[in-house]
């Protein structure tokens, strides 16, 4: 999508220039038509971005708080069990502390079995809806041109029971009668997801006992460190239904806004995509972002604002002294290449679909630019913040990072990991590279001590799943299973491939 916020909808962020910049036509516009212009580069629908509903009669008050549809979706093709043995729900849940605010999800059991792991799926913008990945990236399913379904070999859904959730509200099919609904900030949205996973172990009490994970990639580096934090101080205080969590995943995100703008300029450099006299050029524009961001405090307000439009302004100096390129995967040259997800709305507006789905009149757009200006003031928060503690009592970390993305680049991801203060940082830092491998090849570069793990994937730009599908599945797996590449002194690679302070 499109910005520096990492998501297919980091090109957002690309469009908000500062003085500085040579982009004169662009900064005479409205970061609402900023937005539309983006959108419709990305093929998606523009014409109402606010997702405000009056009258829509998918929900009444009167009605339980969630509401679900068992789903027979007929995909082609053998997913190693009849389409009616496996259970596809989808539902609406009614938040309790919202004016009037509905979260729409798709609940996916195991092609395997319904004792695997529950992972939920959070797709980034912010503003982005989770149908994004379950249909190009993860999920059980692709969408055919001919708009017909077929199954996805490396489904996510093959080794655990998997939610995708349209959040924050506004996204998605997800909706309010009321503007003030859509979240703000990361505690909102955390207490929103968590009140949601509450309903949801409700409904679904067979599952209290599974394994749980919270996944995602690109904005949801911020969503999922604050909703980890969530769910684990519910569980410490002994709040409603145990929820039975063990790790988190990101996926290129933006976690550390500080780390990860510093750290722009050097992966261009390293990737050859500027010169050493482009690097001495940016150098006030990367210092002058740095103290934005350093203005920006845990209420947001005017400076954090601030320091979105004048980082943004530096990123996009980067990608115009490279030439044009594709934020997204730097292997692809100019004109910059936006992820087409026009196939996910048409396919979820049919008439058909709609009606199986249980949506009402509610048309589906993959992203809504109204809910991520309302997060811009949230962009440069820390999230990293919320992490260590959840180290300390053993929650399994995963940080991983398609190696040719830029706009949420593994060199960034490193550092912050890196710089991160836990009882376990020096012997992270001290740990070895290993291979990942996957059939017999190497599939990306590990590093990982006690619950932590960063994880360089081989041959991806922002979507890693999408990229390398089989290998985003084994590293799932062997993850979950406890089984990534650990410390092996006899497996080191040189460190210098993975030097986070070069």
């Amino acid at each position: 999508m499109a910005s520096v916020n990492c998501i297919p909808l980091f090109i957002y962020l690309l469009v908000f220039t500062c003085t500085r910049c040579s982009f004169a036509t662009e900064t005479t516009k409205s970061p609402k038509e900023h937005a539309r212009k983006l959108i419709r580069e990305l093929n998606l629908l523009t014409k109402h971005d606010s997702k405000i509903i009056a009258g829509n009669s998918v929900l009444k008050q009167t009605e339980p708080r969630i509401i679900e549809k068992r789903l027979v979706l007929s995909p082609l093709g053998d997913a190693g069990s009849t389409v009616q043995d496996l259970a596809q729900h989808a539902g609406y849940y009614q938040l309790p502390y919202s004016r009037d605010a509905r979260m729409f999800y798709f609940f996916f059991e195991s092609r395997s079995s319904k004792d695997d792991p529950v992972v939920i799926w959070l797709t980034g913008g912010p503003g982005c809806a989770s149908e994004i990945a379950l249909f190009n990236e993860n999920g059980p399913f692709n969408i055919l041109e001919n708009m017909t379904l077929k199954w996805n070999d490396f489904g996510w859904d093959k080794v655990s029971n998997i939610i995708f959730v349209d959040q924050p509200i506004g996204t998605g099919f997800s909706y309010s009668s009321f503007e003030d609904d859509t979240p703000t900030d990361e505690e909102g949205i955390g207490n929103d997801l968590y009140d949601f996973l509450q309903a949801f172990f409700e409904e679904h009490p067979d599952y209290t006992k599974n394994d749980f994970y919270i996944t995602g990639e690109s904005y949801a580096g911020h969503y999922i460190p604050a909703f980890a934090s969530r769910v684990h101080k519910g569980n410490n205080r002994g709040e409603g239904i145990h929820i039975n969590l063990k790790g988190f995943a990101i996926g290129n995100g933006l976690t550390d806004p500080a780390i990860q703008y510093n750290a722009y300029k050097d992966y261009a450099l390293d990737m050859k995509l500027i010169n050493q006299s482009d690097a001495e050029l940016l150098k006030p524009a990367v210092s002058e972002c740095l103290q934005f961001i350093g203005r920006c405090g845990p209420d947001g307000g005017q400076p954090c604002r601030d320091a979105f439009h004048e980082c943004s302004g530096m990123v996009q100096e980067i990608v115009a002294l490279a030439g044009g390129m594709d934020v997204y995967d730097i292997r692809k040259k100019s004109p910059p290449s936006i992820p087409d997800f026009s196939n996910v709305e048409k396919f979820l507006n049919l008439e058909p679909v709609r009606a199986a789905l249980g949506v009402g009149d509610i048309k589906f757009k993959a992203c809504n630019g109204e809910v991520y200006r309302k997060l811009i003031t949230d962009w440069m928060q820390n999230l990293e913040e919320d992490i260590p503690n959840l180290l300390e009592d053993g929650i399994r970390v995963l940080i991983y990072a398609g190696e040719y993305d830029f706009i949420c680049n593994w060199l960034g991801n490193s550092r912050w990991v890196h710089a991160m203060e836990w009882s376990g940082q020096t012997q992270f830092a001290a740990a070895p590279m290993v291979p990942f491998t996957v059939d017999g090849v190497v599939a990306g570069l590990a590093k990982s001590y006690g619950p932590l793990t960063f994880l360089k994937v081989h041959d991806a730009g922002h979507m890693v799943p999408k990229d390398q599908p089989k290998a985003s599945l084994e590293m799932l797996l062997k993850w979950m299973q406890s089984k990534l590449p650990s410390i092996q002194r006899e497996s080191r690679l040189d460190d210098k491939q993975f030097n986070p302070t070069t």
